[in-house]
């Protein structure tokens, strides 16, 4: 079987069955069923047109469950519109599923699982794997959030902004179980890019290029993490940086910056540093200057000053960490990294100590724990 297919026509099939009157989770039940039906007949007997094939069992689906349930109002109206055999409309509606999948009635981690499921058609069980959380748990949101979305039509304007947030969602949640969301959050923005006229999902689609060609440079054999400066640039995948540059370029020629743009921006400088030494820090401080600008974001601040930090000296980081809330995630461990280049060891480690107990990842936590020790050992010397 071809899975890939079956994923990639999964959202139009079911944006079809949706502007034909189906409610969405009645839909997506009934798609689903379709591909379950797909995986046992096709292998032995494929069809001419994967997508009509898919639409027409989808809908058959979908009319035995109205037949069924005769509570349904519209039911004879409904069988009355059963579309007669042949191919399936040319148009893509997969835009639209994102937006629907983006509605702001959802919160961000269930638009998220939405998307996972009607856009890249993963099941409620990868989802599940890939969020660490029981499936049952996973069914529930997923329901919930169909619940919330099935009286939206699918001919109201989208909101492209609120969907590049749900992709950047997904492609942070990064890889677990047997689905690789950064990937798939790739893949999914791909498609928003080549389907809208938007700067910003080309800046989005770069910067998750340049971001995931470092992705096997990040963790060491036994799986501890390893920190951008002593990553080995060898590894790094020069045909996505590549890519991603191209895109970014041609993003920021329109002269409409945005987050996403800048975020590639300080990637794009990174990625284009032959080595640590030589990043060019004073444009990743003017790149972060301009973020903060866009955004307004502590979290940007708090990186800002890591930048300043190396392109103006250690004093000058911790000033600019100075006007930050130290509550902020990670500003122990920005304070750490920032006291031990000015040669503080005896703070620098009690704050990777901090910092450590305060992370919620593991592997940031072992991360943090090791350099408290290294600098602990140092001092004892």
């Amino acid at each position: 079987m071809d899975e890939a297919l079956l994923r990639s026509l999964t959202p139009s099939v079911l944006a079809i069955l949706v502007r034909r009157g189906a409610d969405f989770a009645a839909a997506e039940d009934a798609v689903q069923d379709a591909l379950v039906e797909a995986v046992r007949v096709w292998p032995a007997d494929p069809p001419r047109d994967a997508k009509g094939w898919l639409v027409t069992v989808a809908w058959r689906k979908f009319l035995d469950a109205i037949r069924a349930d005769t509570a349904r109002r519209r039911r004879e109206d409904l069988l009355d519109e059963e579309p007669a055999p042949g191919p399936a409309p040319a148009a893509d509606d997969t835009l639209q599923l994102y937006f629907l999948c983006a509605h702001p009635s959802l919160t961000p981690s269930s638009a998220v699982a939405l998307t996972l499921r009607a856009v890249g058609g993963l099941t409620t069980r990868q989802i599940a794997q890939a969020y660490l959380v029981p499936e049952t748990t996973m069914a529930q949101r997923i329901s919930r959030a169909k619940r919330t979305v099935s009286g939206v039509r699918l001919d109201r304007p989208g909101d492209v902004a609120t969907v590049l947030r749900v992709l950047y969602l997904v492609f942070n949640e990064g890889y677990s179980g047997d689905v690789d969301l950064a990937a798939e959050a790739i893949r999914l923005t791909r498609q928003l890019a080549a389907a809208v006229d938007h700067p910003e999902a080309a800046g989005l689609l770069a910067l998750m290029l340049l971001h995931h060609a470092r992705r096997a440079a990040r963790t060491a054999p036994d799986g501890s993490l390893v920190p951008l400066a002593e990553q080995d640039r060898g590894r790094w995948d020069t045909d996505l940086i590549a890519e991603g540059v191209t895109i970014l370029q041609a993003a920021l020629a329109r002269d409409r910056l945005g987050e996403f743009q800048a975020q590639a921006a300080i990637a794009a400088l990174h990625a284009d540093a032959p080595t640590a030494e030589e990043t060019d820090w004073t444009q990743i401080v003017e790149w972060y200057d301009e973020l903060a600008r866009l955004t307004d974001n502590p979290i940007v601040r708090l990186n800002r000053a890591v930048a300043v930090g190396e392109a103006d000296g250690p004093r000058a980081g911790l000033a600019a960490l100075a006007a930050l809330d130290d509550s902020l995630p990670r500003h122990a461990a920005v304070a750490a990294h920032l006291h031990e280049r000015d040669g503080d060891l005896a703070t620098a480690a009690r704050l990777y100590a901090e910092a450590a107990h305060k992370a919620t990842d593991l592997a940031e936590r072992d991360h943090l724990t090791r350099q408290a020790a290294r600098l602990n050992a140092r001092r004892r010397r």
